[in-house]
């Protein structure tokens, strides 16, 4: 089990910080600890482990802004629920994205539940995408 381990667990790392980065509730951060854990106990480099989780969180919010940009706002909009509550909570969220989107992207990466929210919102709310890549990057690799 360790050898398989082995051979493929930062493959693991990558797709649960990936998955749960670009928006599906799965265990990313408890991958990274786990990670960091093996790294310490002399299973995985932990440089391996940090530019493994940094780029698989740049990657997995490119997916959620890219997902927000081309179908979060039919998706807001296709049941009366929803479509009344984005109307009321969209454009103020629009505002405050043309306001402070840098800095929401970059410290959205160190709360949890905005760490998926910010993305999709950005992309939702038509943040220029090289500003969100920037922005996410610097909070990714921090």
């Amino acid at each position: 089990m360790s050898h398989l381990l082995n051979q493929y667990g930062l493959y693991l790392l990558f797709g649960a910080v990936a998955i749960e980065s670009a928006g599906v509730p799965v265990p990313g951060e408890t991958t990274l600890i786990a990670a960091a854990v093996l790294a310490k106990l002399g299973h995985f480099s932990l440089w391996s482990v940090i530019v493994v989780a940094a780029v698989a969180a740049i990657v997995g919010d490119n997916i959620g802004y890219w997902l927000g940009r081309e179908g979060g706002r039919r998706l807001l909009t296709r049941w009366k629920f929803l479509e009344r509550h984005a109307g009321r909570t969209l454009p103020p969220a629009e505002r405050f994205f043309e306001k402070h989107g840098a800095k929401t992207v970059f410290f959205g990466r160190f709360i949890a539940v905005l760490r998926v929210a910010t993305a999709w919102i950005a992309g939702i709310s038509g943040m220029p995408w090289w500003r969100f890549f920037l922005w996410n990057a610097a909070g990714g690799i921090a």
